[in-house]
């Protein structure tokens, strides 16, 4: 796709830059020394909505001063700083800013691998961790927007980056004088207190809220893209599909229709500070998709089905045991997807607002049909060129 820079990208009327030549006079310790200290576990927003994070460390004020930066040459509002750019939707908001025409730069921590398919791209590669504040403001130089996709990995505490990585990350945004700040949320996550993820997904949207930054809050359901290798592969390997007895139904959504959205969203000047919740065109339980796979492939699925009540004890298990309390916070987080909820939302006011067309959303038939259709065709040339029938070892 050729890369089209739309005419209609707002630009702020009091930009902010940072000049090179002051960044070598800034301590960056002294700047954020005080952002993560063992002294609380809980925020006070501005508003007085108390937000008790579990397990969480952090006394860190929603709207810290400023660094007192001289002005300079005004930072370009096609400049973006995507966090979290490997992960299953980051990589599609990479994709779709590119394609867009905006200078992409994607913080990506330390790895064995580099993430060199973003450099091949068009994207820029900037090293740094979330769990290490001291590495953020770097990042952040010449700027305009934010997009955080980023979420802790499964052997990490989740209050490492998805507590106290996000405040020092808006803090710093806040410090750095970044113009838009855009945050990924969960669906509901205000009516789950008792999922550590959850409550501090919405701490996180009031702590970005309070900061002062402009910005957009938008909350998920699910991503098309996890059914893959959660049924699909496995019913095609003839492998064991999980599944569990509860009633969820949840609307999911293409990742590249959450980037392509999410653009649009950053376009539109009368979205700032609102809250979005993005949804696909219908909410799905468990054993549809997996009856849909079943159909696309031409195959049965080997199902293995939890029950709720055997996921509950295992979180009450789990709890016992100081070095599990991380396996209890993710299965927490799981029985809330296996109780009897609706992670969906009507999305017509949605559309509506961003001007988009609803038949131009993605269904996940139309997505899982196109999956199938492509895979089982190359099994099939891939039989078709073996010619060999007979191989001995």
């Amino acid at each position: 796709m050729a890369s089209t820079l739309y005419p209609n990208l707002a630009t702020p009327t009091n930009l902010t830059s940072i000049p090179s030549r002051k960044l070598s006079s800034l301590s960056w310790r002294t700047m954020f020394d005080s952002l993560i200290s063992p002294s609380n576990s809980s925020i006070t927003t501005t508003k007085g909505k108390h937000c008790s994070v579990p397990n969480v460390v952090c006394n860190a004020q929603s709207t810290p001063a400023a660094v007192n930066l001289a002005p300079g040459t005004p930072v370009r509002p096609t400049s973006i700083l995507v966090v979290g750019a490997t992960g299953t939707l980051g990589r599609q908001v990479v994709r779709r800013a590119l394609d867009e025409g905006y200078d992409v730069r994607c913080l990506v921590r330390p790895r064995p691998a580099p993430a060199d398919f973003l450099r091949d791209w068009g994207a820029t590669v900037v090293n740094a961790d979330l769990s290490k504040p001291e590495t953020i403001p770097a990042t952040l130089v010449g700027v305009h927007t934010v997009i955080d996709c980023a979420t802790g990995r499964p052997e990490e505490p989740i209050k490492t980056v998805d507590w106290e990585g996000k405040v020092a990350l808006i803090q710093c945004a806040k410090a750095m004088g970044i113009q838009k700040f855009i945050f990924f949320s969960i669906h509901n996550c205000d009516k789950h207190p008792e999922v550590p993820l959850m409550e501090i997904k919405h701490c996180t949207e009031m702590f970005l809220r309070d900061s002062g930054l402009n910005h957009v809050v938008i909350r998920l359901c699910g991503f098309m893209q996890g059914l893959i290798g959660q049924y699909a592969v496995p019913i095609l390997e003839e492998k064991s599909v999980w599944g569990t007895d509860a009633p969820t139904r949840i609307a999911y959504m293409d990742t590249q229709d959450i980037a392509r959205l999410t653009f649009i969203a950053l376009r539109n000047e009368n979205i700032n500070g609102k809250l979005l919740t993005f949804a696909g065109p219908r909410a799905w339980t468990t054993q549809e998709v997996i009856t849909l796979c079943e159909r696309l492939a031409g195959q049965d699925a080997n199902v293995t089905t939890v029950p709720v009540s055997v996921l509950r004890f295992t979180r009450q298990l789990t709890q016992l045991f100081e070095w599990t309390n991380d396996v209890a916070d993710r299965l927490a987080f799981s029985e809330v997807l296996t109780s009897d909820t609706v992670f969906s939302v009507p999305m017509a006011e949605t559309y509506n607002l961003l001007g988009v067309d609803a038949k131009d959303v993605s269904s996940l038939e139309k997505y899982l049909q196109d999956y199938f259709t492509n895979i089982l065709k190359k099994l099939k040339d891939l039989k078709a060129q073996s010619k060999q029938t007979d191989i001995f070892f």
